[in-house]
């Protein structure tokens, strides 16, 4: 490392020219799926970000929740409040597996939002379709992998982007995905005893 200031701007002019050259490689654009899984916080909320960043460029989304109940969500509360013409918001779930602890009232539920979810992401006029914790739904098989994975690569049109988070995403969805992040679980309040607070979790 060197304070060296003709040295530095040496070292970045060449780190640009390589980045010039490989930027100028990549001219393709497509709708991306995009899973968000991992044990880490921060599937959903950057998720949300992503649809914030639909809403700032005045580009139509929308969201279904999957498993997630009625509960008060500063996301949810902030897009019905000021941005419902821009962004569609479903909340289709009951609450969380451990709640409701009726599987087939969950199977039904689950379907349902997946029949909303489709509806959505046919829609051309969607730019992006954010399915928040449907990875729950699949993993505990209230979807059928499947066909969601042969919606996606086979229904959903060419420029739409869809946001897939949970914990556990599946194999046959990972492969079938353009981008896909982990969150790692490094450390977390909970495990001190503090509780989920508003403004972080929800």
């Amino acid at each position: 490392m060197t304070n060296d200031p003709d040295r530095h701007a040496q070292k970045m002019a060449k780190k640009k020219a390589a980045r010039d050259k490989i930027m100028a490689t990549k001219t393709d654009q497509k709708g991306l799926i995009i899973v968000h899984t991992g044990k880490g916080k921060g599937k959903s909320s950057a998720a949300f970000g992503m649809i914030f960043r639909c809403i700032a460029h005045d580009m139509q989304c929308a969201v279904v929740q999957f498993i997630k109940g009625g509960m008060s969500t500063g996301e949810r509360d902030l897009i019905l409040a000021k941005f419902s013409d821009t962004c569609a918001f479903h909340t289709m779930g009951e609450g969380f597996t451990w709640e409701t602890q009726d599987r087939t009232r969950d199977t039904e539920m689950a379907q349902a939002a997946w029949e909303k979810a489709k509806d959505l992401i046919r829609d051309p006029a969607n730019t992006m379709v954010l399915l928040d914790e449907i990875n729950i739904a699949l993993r505990y098989d209230y979807l059928d992998i499947n066909e969601v994975t042969t919606f996606l690569t086979e229904e959903k049109p060419e420029m739409t982007h869809v946001v897939l988070t949970g914990r556990n995403a599946k194999d046959e969805l990972i492969e079938v995905a353009d981008l896909v992040t982990e969150m790692e679980l490094i450390k977390h309040p909970f495990r001190s005893g503090i509780k989920a607070q508003i403004g972080v979790e929800y």
